[in-house]
């Protein structure tokens, strides 16, 4: 077996794991960086989902580096696509005109850019990147890991070791295998005093994840696939606390649990574009929620159609998850997700109502360029919710619920290395809870919620931070995910350069504020200026 070593081994190439890796390349520091797909981006780009941001992502609220991804993505779509001079001429380009986000664009530009981003790195021989590797074992000595052991395409394993190391796995992969102190699903209220939370712990009670994908339509055409295998089955389930068979276009509304009729008519006529997140979330329209690609913005003739993303309630896979369950039962759940996927496909070609009363549009088609993919679904299933650290400090939900901290804001953490907001937005879950969805304060990012309670050299770098099922709900999207992964890796790099422990560093009152300092001048935001929640 091979063996590797570099200064920072960054497991998980999504979002936190790329924003860990620049962090500490940035710093001088080498860094080996490994990846289950061949994309890295994770929810932005082989998960298929573009950015869900809070309203005020233009003005402030994220890091530097998070504003340069951001802009890399528009700045590619000037240089290379024939857009119209109106379009090109909006600072904030939005070449989706999805609702769901001011930014919306295709995953496959993100993936670019983001190899665009670690390009340099590659080149001067300071970044190594494994693509198509997972990790299968981790050696544990004392508290501390010591070295983690990857598969490849070909099966062939390798070893790598570092100083520190970041999991930025979407699962938490990490954890188990090393050893590291953990939680899964929802803790109880006896243990974390939420308002929200079970009077008894439910383990394997987790959101749902989804297999997404991405269609145009063509008027006139038939693309209609062959009938799922597991159609019939998808066809009439209905969970018991939904308002209609999951295969249809109506669902809760998450913050009332209405039941909500939604649009899909391809190329309909829309209303105001970006939805503003603090009154609505943009959902009703289902075509337009999740553009990705808008030929309006393009030169007349470029594009036949818009290109969207299904990305909604109705593919949320609630038999399972996809943690704590044998390698078999998890095959079962991936499998039913992408059926469920292909089911949703199917029924929209076949069955789903059109204006004119009739029913179908067969002219949808399955863009597997725009996933990367073979088949036309995700690269990967979008994940929401992973196993999570036991750390210093773990986030709760009356830290930020806006119900309960009102005009106070949220708590303000001494030790904060970053800013994020988001509603608690929990998905339906496979302990069969509805919609959990509660105002939140914007909020801070504590350290402390990177640490684990006990071992030394290991830091989480993603959705696998200090937080409760609950918390979880706002800390998992783009901005925050990104920001988490670059404070684990300037923290790392940090740690490196004086010789200190992370836990040192957030421990002592001088060496915590001399590493803020370092985060500020690289262009972390510390604190929210006044503005209110929803």
């Amino acid at each position: 077996m091979t063996g590797w070593k570099a200064d920072v081994l960054v497991v998980g190439g999504g979002l936190g794991g790329v924003a860990a890796a620049l962090a500490a390349l940035r710093r001088g520091r080498t860094v080996l960086l490994t990846e289950e797909t061949d994309w890295l981006g994770g929810q932005l780009t082989s998960q298929g989902v573009p950015p869900d941001e809070h309203p005020w992502i233009e003005q402030f609220g994220a890091t530097r580096s998070y504003r340069a991804l951001r802009q890399a993505i528009r700045d590619h779509y000037r240089t290379w696509y024939p857009l119209t001079p109106a379009a090109r001429a909006v600072p904030e380009l939005n070449p989706g005109l999805g609702r769901v986000s001011r930014l919306c664009h295709e995953p496959r530009v993100a993936a670019a850019v983001l190899d665009a981003m670690v390009s340099p790195y590659l080149a001067a021989g300071r970044l190594v990147i494994w693509r198509r590797h997972r990790p299968v074992s981790a050696e544990a000595a004392g508290d501390r890991v010591a070295s983690v052991c990857f598969e490849g395409p070909d099966g062939e394993r390798v070893e790598a070791s570092a100083p520190y190391i970041l999991d930025a796995t979407e699962l938490g992969d990490l954890l188990p295998l090393a050893g590291v102190e953990h939680v899964t699903g929802f803790e109880s209220r006896a243990d974390t005093g939420e308002p929200s939370a079970p009077e008894h712990a439910q383990p394997a009670n987790m959101q749902a994840f989804s297999w997404v994908f991405a269609v145009e339509h063509r008027d006139g055409e038939d693309h209609t696939i062959d009938r799922p295998s597991q159609y019939g089955f998808w066809r009439d389930y209905r969970p018991p606390f939904w308002p209609d068979r999951l295969l249809s276009l109506v669902a809760p509304d998450p913050r009332t649990l209405e039941a909500v009729p939604r649009t899909f008519v391809p190329h309909a006529a829309t209303g105001p574009i970006v939805a503003d997140q603090s009154r609505d979330p943009g959902d009703k329209d289902l075509w337009v929620f999740r553009r990705i690609l808008c030929r309006e913005m393009f030169e007349p003739g470029f594009a036949v159609s818009d290109v969207t993303v299904v990305n909604w309630p109705m593919i949320d896979y609630l038999p399972g998850p996809l943690i704590g369950v044998s390698d078999a039962e998890r095959e079962k759940h991936l499998d039913g997700a992408r059926q469920l996927a292909l089911s949703m496909l199917y029924w929209l070609q076949t069955e789903a109502p059109r204006p004119d009363s009739g029913t179908g549009w067969p002219g949808l088609r399955l863009r597997p360029d725009v996933m990367g993919s073979v088949d036309g679904l995700a690269k990967a299933p979008y994940i929401r919710e992973s196993r999570r650290i036991r750390a210093h400090r773990t986030v709760v939900e009356h830290d930020l619920s806006l119900a309960v901290r009102g005009e106070h804001g949220a708590v303000t953490y001494p030790d904060t290395v970053g800013v994020g907001m988001y509603r608690i937005d929990l998905h339906p879950s496979t302990g069969g809870d509805n919609y959990i969805d509660v105002a939140s304060c914007p909020f801070q990012i504590p350290l402390g919620a990177l640490l684990p309670v006990r071992v030394l050299n290991l830091l989480a770098a993603g959705k696998n931070i200090g937080t409760t099922h609950i918390t979880n709900g706002c800390y998992r999207l783009h901005p925050v995910e990104w920001n988490v992964g670059e404070a684990a890796g300037a923290l790392a790099a940090h740690c490196l350069e004086h010789r200190l422990e992370p836990a040192q560093v957030h421990q002592d009152p001088a060496l915590l504020e001399r590493f803020q300092n370092e985060l500020a001048a690289d262009g972390f935001e510390l604190a929210w200026p006044q503005v209110r929640g929803y």
